[in-house]
């Protein structure tokens, strides 16, 4: 196929639409964005990068600010097997797996279904793995100060398996240890133990 003449000057870039950037991108990689199955394409690439990257409109207050409780518990609380996908920032390619998150409390609790919402506030976003780990549990510290919050995620990333290396098979896990996760090895022992179970790849 004939590669299609740009359409959009280079001076004329901040003035165009997200969606004429899209079709000029249709261009430039060598198709035509005028044949039938790619007319609606630069619509659709708007919408699906706008929910790819919604993290960055959601503010975490806002998410956890009717989910903060006062709870006379000090056991540790584990959610696990939580989905989650994300944009790597280097390729802007998908990872995508599962994250498994704990705190103990002292004295405030979250809401359950708070927790994977939290997770998407930074995974909707441009990421690497390992900041987004952390930013999980940077989070959930500065919420409700808990005795400690371990983060675990295990991904797959496009980025080796469809280009470079090509590893079909190969996983990443990355892990954020604060507070007692980190200085008393029984409770982090129990936490790996707990999300172990019951068909964790883990």
């Amino acid at each position: 196929m004939a590669r299609n003449a740009s359409t959009i000057e280079p001076a004329a870039l901040d003035t165009v639409s997200t969606r004429e950037l899209y079709r000029e991108l249709l261009v430039r990689v060598g198709e035509d964005p005028n044949r039938d199955g790619l007319l609606r394409t630069p619509e659709r690439m708007e919408k699906a990068m706008a929910f790819l990257t919604k993290g960055y409109s959601m503010d975490v207050t806002e998410v956890l600010h009717d989910a903060l409780f006062d709870v006379d518990y000090d056991e540790m609380v584990i959610v696990k097997d939580i989905e989650f996908y994300s944009m790597c920032e280097h390729h802007m390619l998908p990872f995508f797996g599962k994250a498994h998150v704990a705190y103990v409390p002292n004295g405030k609790v979250i809401g359950l279904s708070k927790i994977p919402r939290l997770v998407d506030v930074f995974a909707r976003r441009l990421q690497v793995q390992e900041r987004l780990t952390r930013q999980i549990g940077d989070a959930i510290t500065e919420a409700i100060h808990p005795q400690g919050v371990a983060v675990i995620m295990e991904a797959a990333h496009l980025c080796m398996m469809m280009r470079g290396v090509e590893k079909q098979e190969s996983s990443t896990v990355t892990s954020a240890m604060l507070g007692v996760f980190k200085t008393q090895m029984q409770t982090r022992n129990e936490f790996l133990s707990l999300i172990r179970r019951q068909g964790s790849s883990l």
